[in-house]
């Protein structure tokens, strides 16, 4: 799914970091909702996080759907701070979905809204530049000013 759907494309870009130890996990961050209910809120990103995560423990589904997901945890300090899904189920890829696999716990993380390129206003999903399937996200520190609360 494209980020430029318009169900999506007004959502805030926010940068994704540890809460644990702080270290930036992503900064192409969306905050979501768990498809399988709809109460959980957690952030999530479209570009694998390279270079701040890996993945810890063997695959696993959960009751409410036959995703198969695999827990990801922080390169920096170890601990578990979200969840890649490996294999998306029927019903998930159906449902209204942002595009995105690699899921953030909101408990496990804290996050910044991004400035756009003048450093005045939020920073929106519809207007970054698509990306190409080769891409992966690098480590970047954006500046304070590029970052709100």
């Amino acid at each position: 799914m494209s980020t430029s759907n318009a169900n999506f494309k007004n959502k805030c870009v926010a940068q994704v970091n540890c809460i644990f130890c702080d270290s930036v996990l992503c900064t192409r961050g969306m905050k979501a909702v768990l498809l399988a209910d709809t109460e959980v809120q957690l952030f999530s990103t479209d570009i694998p996080p390279n270079r701040t995560v890996d993945f810890v423990a063997s695959c696993y589904s959960t009751e409410s759907c036959k995703c198969k997901l695999r827990d990801i945890a922080c390169l920096k300090c170890g601990n578990v701070v979200g969840y890649h899904v490996v294999a998306p189920c029927k019903p998930c890829l159906l449902s209204c979905n942002n595009g995105h696999f690699w899921m953030f716990n909101s408990d496990a993380v804290s996050t910044l809204n991004r400035l756009d390129a003048t450093g005045l206003n939020l920073l929106l999903w519809g207007d970054l530049p698509e990306l190409d399937d080769s891409e992966n996200e690098e480590p970047e520190s954006p500046s304070e000013e590029e970052c709100i609360r």
